[in-house]
């Protein structure tokens, strides 16, 4: 599916096609290639570039409907002899994409959401003129909300695609199991600030990054994709662990004032379990030893986020994750359902304790689900386990 993508993007490049169409594109190919994919089919990709027009077609084992194909985010010809077809007005000169595949992700995310917010100025701007017309318009007005509410659900469906593309699964380490649960606000709510990246550095430690951008919907989501990509860029780059979210916080300083969110960072030794923690303003993780207990893994002196006063991560917290030990990093979401944080942690630890005994792969989805059985403050959610397995064979 990667290389299909690559060679989309390739095609859009060199015939000039606009980021918010490439966009479009990418994602109409991925949701008719990827179902094919997965059950071992072949896919064929042909694209030329005649007339001022790019032509790119998708060959598939079976028929595509008209009607699906022309709901794609990008609408399609579909034919007989199952190919769909698109055709794109060429621009005047190449447009680079990103040779990497998450840089080109979020650029086109980015892109989308941009739209989007132009969109959304657009129909609010359209809805106070309606308003202030004589009644006569008013069936206008009402027929404009219906279509309104037709084309949130739409973006909505297009934003989630994206936002999955871009939260990554666990990775592979040697040592360790993963697991991770998101839980939107409403389900069909297009977008979020809770996000997170976990990744191997080269010195064979897990990083994970954990972060909750102040605000809703596209805005946050863009914020909290800011904050993550910066923290990955200046992890890799071999910046101090401790100085993270403070140098992150100065370096997006000029780039974005307004940001603020706050940040929870983990590097863990898959090989002795030792694991530090930086907390800047962000809920305490829980720590789950084999013995089924349960605690909070509270800073001396709690940090502050990306974006506020005097930002950083002052005293580390240091924990050795001991086989069968598991470590839960989650977003405020999970804790503040019934509005009491500290009754919300509470609960955690007891839910924690009694589900200790699940795969560390569904833990997640459990203890989310225990969580909010009562919700009467609803937000987003993110809930990661990170556990060393107690039986030695499956830490080789």
């Amino acid at each position: 599916m990667a290389s299909l993508r690559r060679r989309v993007r390739a095609a859009c490049a060199e015939a000039g096609i606009l980021v918010e169409d490439r966009a479009r594109l990418v994602l109409a190919v991925t949701l008719l290639a990827e179902p094919v994919l997965d059950r071992g089919g072949r896919v064929g990709l042909e694209a030329a570039v005649a007339g001022g027009v790019l032509t790119l077609g998708v060959r598939l084992p079976e028929p595509v409907s008209r009607l699906r194909a022309g709901a794609l985010p990008q609408p399609g010809l579909a034919t007989e002899d199952g190919s769909v077809t698109w055709q794109l007005v060429t621009g005047d000169r190449p447009i680079p994409v990103p040779a990497d595949d998450d840089r080109a992700s979020r650029q086109e995310m980015l892109a989308l959401t941009s739209r989007a917010d132009t969109l959304a100025r657009e129909q609010r701007d359209l809805r106070d003129e309606l308003a202030e017309t004589n009644s006569g318009v008013l069936a206008m007005y009402v027929e404009l909300e219906q279509r309104d509410e037709q084309l949130r659900h739409a973006h909505a469906r297009i934003f989630q695609e994206l936002e999955d593309a871009l939260r990554p699964p666990p990775p592979a380490v040697p040592g360790l199991e993963l697991g991770v649960r998101y839980s939107p606000t409403e389900p069909d709510s297009p977008t979020g600030g809770d996000l997170y990246d976990w990744f191997v550095l080269p010195d064979g430690r897990l990083h994970v990054t954990l972060v909750d951008a102040v605000g809703h919907g596209v805005a946050s989501t863009r914020d909290a994709l800011t904050v993550t990509h910066a923290i990955r860029t200046l992890a890799l780059e071999g910046h101090p662990f401790q100085d993270l979210i403070a140098h992150t916080s100065r370096t997006l300083a000029t780039i974005a004032p307004d940001l603020m969110a706050t940040a929870l960072l983990a590097r863990i030794d898959p090989v002795t379990g030792h694991t530090r923690l930086a907390n800047g303003g962000h809920p305490e993780p829980v720590l789950a030893d084999a013995s089924g207990g349960t605690r909070l893994l509270r800073p001396p002196v709690v940090g502050r986020g990306v974006g506020f006063p005097a930002p950083g991560s002052p005293c580390l917290v240091d924990v050795d994750l001991v086989p069968g030990a598991t470590l839960l990093l989650y977003t405020d979401g999970l804790v503040e359902s019934r509005k009491d944080i500290t009754e919300g942690q509470d609960r955690l630890l007891e839910v924690a304790r009694t589900h200790a005994d699940h795969p560390a792969a569904t833990l997640p989805r459990e203890i989310v689900t225990r969580m909010h059985d009562i919700v009467v403050h609803a937000d987003d959610t993110v809930l990661l386990a990170i556990r060393r397995p107690a039986d030695p064979r499956l830490r080789t």
